[in-house]
């Protein structure tokens, strides 16, 4: 157990907001952890670079006023995950100034989204596009003019990048992901319980092998496989409901935020 708590930056993801970390704040503040929230829910019509450029002129400015500049660990959500490997992958990748601990991503979509490129995707992407509406994807939705959406399209440019850029030796990566064993169809009830992935061959299919929106295989990164949180009966604790696993909900999923500080707690937790 570590005796001096590390500070946490929490990291939102697409289109949503700092909120979403509001059941992890307790729990931080109970085990004495000091927390920031970096906020990129105004940055409307920017890139995945611009705001991992945000992010790291945000952590700066917490350095700052805290006079702290020691090991960080940073908790992301979906895309959030993305945009923080940006930063410590791409942008500080050579030079490895950014002094980070772990990076803890929660359903991150690490090897481009499959459900991006079936938004454009003519036979598939508007009735998806429409069953989403108000719930994952805001109303009169354009993937096109979404640039988070471009950049999460597995063969974007900015995929690429973080592929060829690779890893961190010096960072402990840490992946949550979650799955539907149970098929339970109120899991994510807008897929039936199931989640777009992109089979081998290239063609698309759902599966029950992911969050409703991330597939396990996405949140994969090279010799780092994500820890798989099924949506099933434990004899620990209390269960939350199957819906409380997809992807949306998995920042407020008290299972979810349990492993999480289990691993700000104790960075050698084993997975």
């Amino acid at each position: 157990m570590d005796q001096h708590p590390v500070p946490v930056v929490l990291v939102h993801g697409w289109n949503s907001h700092p909120g979403v970390w509001n059941r992890l704040v307790p729990l931080l503040e109970s085990a004495s952890i000091p927390f920031s929230r970096f906020d990129h829910s105004g940055m409307h019509g920017s890139t995945l670079p611009q705001i991992a450029r945000a992010l790291e002129q945000y952590i700066s400015s917490v350095r700052d006023t805290g006079g702290y500049d020691g090991e960080i660990d940073i908790v992301c959500h979906s895309v959030g995950t993305c945009a923080a490997r940006y930063l410590l992958e791409v942008m500080d990748g050579a030079a490895q100034h950014e002094r980070v601990r772990q990076l803890i991503g929660i359903g991150p979509p690490n090897d481009g989204s499959a459900l991006a490129e079936l938004f454009h995707d003519p036979h598939h992407g508007p009735a998806i596009i429409r069953s989403l509406a108000g719930t994952f994807v805001p109303p009169g939705f354009e993937p096109s003019a979404d640039r988070i959406v471009q950049d999460v399209r597995p063969e974007s440019p900015f995929m690429k990048g973080l592929r060829s850029a690779g890893t961190r030796s010096d960072i402990r990566y840490r992946i949550i992901a979650t799955a539907n064993p149970g098929r339970h169809p109120d899991f994510f009830p807008w897929f039936d319980g199931k989640t777009w992935v992109r089979a081998e061959n290239g063609e698309y299919r759902l599966t029950f092998d992911g969050d409703g929106i991330v597939p396990n295989s996405e949140s994969v990164l090279p010799g780092i496989a994500p820890e798989i949180l099924p949506a099933g009966p434990s004899s620990s604790r209390p269960m939350p409901s199957p819906d409380q696993y997809c992807h949306i909900s998995l920042p407020r999923n008290p299972v979810v935020i349990h492993r999480v500080m289990q691993y700000l707690k104790d960075p050698k937790e084993k997975a």
